[in-house]
């Protein structure tokens, strides 16, 4: 599994939305200049967001973006999946055939490693991602 510079952007843009996202539309090129992306990119990475049904799209002057859900129910799973597509650690695991022990033995390992990242994708939501990202910005501004 490798996670792409748009894969990590996709989170960054859905912790953007979650963090101001207070009713009104968000405008890309506000995210942009917030996450230091450009807007061209930017686009592209919420066209991917918004076929997968994250976002939608609020369209008019004072239109926008904004989450399709509430953060808590938002993956980072299905976040990385919108921007990345499957999101195994292995490629054809459970495809040993044969009474090989070594393949046996690594695909078990495989097995029990792809399922450790996917519940860390799966039991991470967005409404975390940007709870610990308040959690800083409380703590950058105590005095």
């Amino acid at each position: 599994m490798w996670i792409s510079t748009k894969g990590k952007n996709a989170v960054k843009v859905m912790i953007d939305l979650g963090m101001y996202t207070t009713g009104e539309p968000v405008k890309v090129k506000d995210i942009a200049r917030r996450q230091d992306i450009s807007d061209k990119y930017l686009e592209q990475i919420i066209a991917m967001l918004n076929k997968s049904g994250l976002v939608k799209s609020i369209r008019g002057a004072k239109g926008g973006y904004v989450l399709n859900d509430q953060p808590d129910k938002i993956t980072v799973g299905q976040i990385l999946e919108a921007a990345e597509g499957d999101m195994s650690v292995v490629d054809n695991l459970g495809d040993v055939t044969g009474d090989n022990l070594t393949d046996i033995v690594c695909d078990r390992f495989w097995g029990k490693l792809d399922e450790s990242v996917r519940q860390v994708l799966d039991n991470t939501t967005l409404a975390d991602l940007v709870e610990d990202q308040q959690a800083l910005l409380t703590d950058q501004y105590m005095i």
